[in-house]
């Protein structure tokens, strides 16, 4: 391969087991990425290149003043012009949290075989052996090391290889240190959000010498629940997780009311990305405002926190009964001394029937202290006593009026004007008479008549002049005057005068109708007795 066609750069990822892992069997090549440049692939037929030399094999390209911090290798014999030169322009690219990507040239010299690949190496510091990046050989002038953790600190060099074997490697000339950071920022337009670290070269990597890392700064994000007065009642736990950010991590600290915490009944533990704050059991003394801060290098959040612990209210201090008329009661009291740490919802007035001793609400909520109650009963006597409300609910107890309120009689004599009682006796007399009537055999029919007198007249049935009464033929109803006759299923048999007669103490009527069952034309007769 010739040196024309290595001009071109390719970029490709790996991945850097932790200091406690063991480096895997080598498995497949990376997958190698372009980087607006052409990349050079690997030819499948070439044979595999023999593994990197150790750090004791090949000599170290000085680099500066501080190459002594490189881990100690021993100057190899000259190479052979069977193997590839050292790269050139080994440059450190780009530092992030967990990741980092180095570049370099091909080299000046391919060897007679040509080039076959580079092979990235790794070394931790302290440390003095070289674990491969890339096992096998990858023709690419650009990588990155991915999935480090954070604090790592190592040296990186890369080695060109030939089918012959492994040229001498290219050294970087300082440790990569792997810290958190979010990106390059200039100290003088934002001096107050520098990050106390700067790159030990920052020419390499393309960057002024002023140039220095700074770190997320701090943020308070309250939950919206806690953006107003957090109300607890005494008694319950308060348990308030707020959640911050900031790199690295920040310290928080809290004050109540401007002053230390009181560890004996506050509890604080502040992790990496919130802050949590209980209280086993709120007393009302814990009320007021927290306040938050989290602190990290010179900048700090602030949030503060208002708590309110509230609990019953105490009763009215005195109440009093103003005055008593008619059906009516007023009733006058003073506001409790004690609140319950929060506004009064009102006052609960309720009375009592001294018969009785039953109380029963008349007011709810009622937010005046004096009222009038009405509808009374008169010859009653009452009690009356009040509740003070918040949120908690009613007082435990309630203030009593001491007297009674008596609802009096009124001396009031009715004179009632002159009255004519008026006589309403009256001798039985038919409104409506009975009417002749035609019925079928087999078929109930009905008679009817009504009557008028006072007092209650006595109805008697009667057929061709015979009393009927006690007949289960017949059935007789007299109800509010109007009478009725049942004949159930008649036959011709059941033909003739039906009579009705109405009979009280001051006389007696009746009236009479012919039935003819299936027979004859329809007679009408009519005839009333005195």
């Amino acid at each position: 391969m010739s040196s024309s066609e290595m001009t071109g750069k390719a970029t490709s990822e790996a991945s850097v087991s932790s200091p406690g892992e063991t480096v895997p069997e080598p498995a497949k090549v990376p997958t190698t990425e372009p980087s607006g440049e052409a990349t050079a692939s690997e030819s499948p037929g070439q044979e595999q290149a023999p593994e990197p030399q150790k750090p004791g094999s090949q000599a170290l390209d000085p680099a500066g003043p501080e190459a002594a911090a490189v881990p100690a290798t021993t100057k190899p014999d000259p190479p052979s012009e069977d193997v590839p030169s050292a790269p050139l322009q080994l440059t450190l690219e780009d530092v992030s949290h967990s990741s980092v990507t180095v570049s370099w040239e091909p080299p000046e010299k391919l060897g007679k075989l040509g080039l076959q690949g580079y092979v990235l190496e790794l070394c931790r510091e302290g440390a003095s052996e070289w674990v491969p990046v890339n096992p096998r050989p990858v023709m690419v002038t650009q990588q990155t090391v991915r999935n480090l953790a954070l604090g790592d600190k190592f040296f990186l060099r890369v080695t060109a290889v030939s089918p012959s074997g492994a040229g001498p490697a290219a050294v970087l000339d300082q440790p990569v240190h792997i810290q958190e950071i979010i990106g390059p920022v200039l100290p003088s337009r934002e001096p107050t959000l520098a990050f106390p670290f700067c790159l030990r070269h920052p020419h390499s990597v393309g960057l002024s010498p002023d140039t220095c890392f700074h770190a997320e700064a701090p943020k308070i994000r309250v939950p919206r629940h806690l953006r107003q007065t957090y109300i607890r009642r005494a008694g319950e736990s308060i348990n308030l997780q707020i959640p911050f950010q900031g790199k690295p991590k920040p310290q928080a600290s809290w004050t109540h009311n401007g002053h230390a915490l009181d560890s004996q009944r506050v509890n604080v533990r502040s992790g990496d990305q919130d802050s949590i704050l209980f209280i086993r059991s709120a007393q009302r003394s814990d009320s007021g405002r927290y306040e938050l801060t989290v602190h990290l290098e010179g900048l700090e959040a602030k949030a503060s926190i208002d708590i309110l612990v509230i609990e019953k209210p105490g009763p009215p201090s005195s109440i009093r009964l103003l005055d008593v008329w008619g059906c009516n009661a007023a009733l006058e009291w003073t506001p409790p001394q004690d609140t319950g740490n929060t506004e009064l919802l009102g006052y609960t007035v309720q009375k009592a029937d001294k018969k009785t001793g039953q109380w029963f609400t008349v007011l709810e909520r009622y937010h005046p202290t004096t009222c009038t109650i009405s509808d009374l009963i008169i010859g009653n006597s009452y009690s009356f006593r009040v509740f003070s409300e918040n949120l908690c609910g009613l007082s435990d107890s309630a203030t009593t009026t001491k007297e009674l309120a008596h609802i009096q009689k009124a001396d009031i004599t009715a004179k009632p004007k002159g009255f004519v009682e008026r006589d309403f006796s009256e001798a039985p007399s038919f409104t409506q008479p009975l009417a002749d009537h035609t019925s079928t055999p087999g078929y109930s029919t009905q008679l009817f008549c009504s009557v008028r007198a006072s007092p209650k007249p006595k109805i008697i049935w009667m057929k061709n002049k015979m009393d009927i009464q006690g007949d289960p033929k017949y059935r007789a109803v007299s109800e509010q005057g109007v009478c009725t006759l049942e004949i159930r299923k008649p036959s011709p048999f059941d033909s003739g005068v039906y009579t009705c007669k109405a009979i009280n103490v001051l006389g007696e009527a009746s009236v009479d109708c012919r039935l003819e069952v299936k027979g004859g034309s329809l007679k009408v007769s009519l005839r009333a007795w005195p």
